[in-house]
């Protein structure tokens, strides 16, 4: 619990992760929510069926799924709509609360009807709209399209490299959505920084990342071939969450 003068403020944390034994490290670490993704290093894309089943298998916690086609922008072709349509259909089958979405027009506005079909297909999951927001051309305005669309909460760095530099941005975005709308801030959040930006923005919900580095279990190392491009993540080590950082985290964000 956050004190805030005279209010106190219950702060839920989500975690940003990349597998199913991830999502078992933060529930062990008391996150209230985990969002499941894919390729982390590109932003997140949507994860396969089998580990959204295996996440809802293992985890009674919230789960979110990511569901983006790809990496890079947001503005998607009428394939990719129709694989995103399909993908909210197998993580409604598989047990998800709810995705996590956003599709924007070449403009810089929220694509809208793109969007509202989403939505509708989606229900009734939550809908979380993701950092697509962050490359919105009117933050403002681009709020007030998804108030409209019934959207559930809107993850956001306050369209800053990180939430430290776009605290301003979420305060005011949070002051405009009221109750209508969680604005959830996301992006650099530490335990350094953590209560800092609950302090300034007032934001109820927050999203981390709280990882740390795993070394494979491979004791045989072919050091001559790789299964990546030119620019790859390592072969023989990969980043997991920390059950510790997520707790430390989650007891930052409920301090008396």
């Amino acid at each position: 619990m956050l004190e805030d003068a005279a209010e106190s403020i219950d702060v839920l944390v989500e975690v940003c992760l990349d597998s199913a034994d991830s999502a078992v490290a933060a529930q062990r670490g008391g996150a209230d929510r985990v969002e499941l993704c894919d390729n982390l290093i590109e932003g997140g894309t949507t994860p396969s069926a089998g580990m959204i089943a295996a996440a809802r298998r293992a985890v009674d916690i919230g789960l979110q799924v990511m569901i983006r086609p790809r990496g890079g922008d947001f503005c998607y072709s009428p394939l990719e709509i129709e694989a995103m349509l399909h993908d909210l259909a197998v993580a409604q089958d598989l047990g998800a609360d709810g995705v996590v979405l956003g599709v924007l027009r070449p403009d810089g506005t929220i694509d809208s009807e793109v969007c509202a079909r989403l939505i509708e297909a989606s229900r009734p999951l939550s809908v979380t709209f993701h950092r697509a927001f962050d490359m919105a051309r009117d933050p403002l305005a681009a709020l007030q399209t998804l108030i409209e669309l019934g959207v559930d909460r809107v993850l956001t760095s306050g369209q800053e490299a990180s939430v430290l530099e776009g605290t301003e941005l979420i305060a005011e975005l949070i002051k405009q959505a009221g109750d209508r709308l969680v604005v959830m801030p996301g992006c650099g959040i530490t335990a350094r920084n953590l209560r800092r930006i609950v302090d300034e923005t007032k934001a109820r919900e927050i999203h981390v990342v709280a990882t740390a580095e795993a070394e494979s279990s491979m004791r045989y190392r072919n050091r001559h071939c790789f299964m990546g491009t030119e620019l790859r993540s390592p072969e023989y080590h990969r980043t997991v969450t920390s059950t510790e950082g997520v707790r430390e985290l989650v007891g930052l964000a409920t301090a008396e």
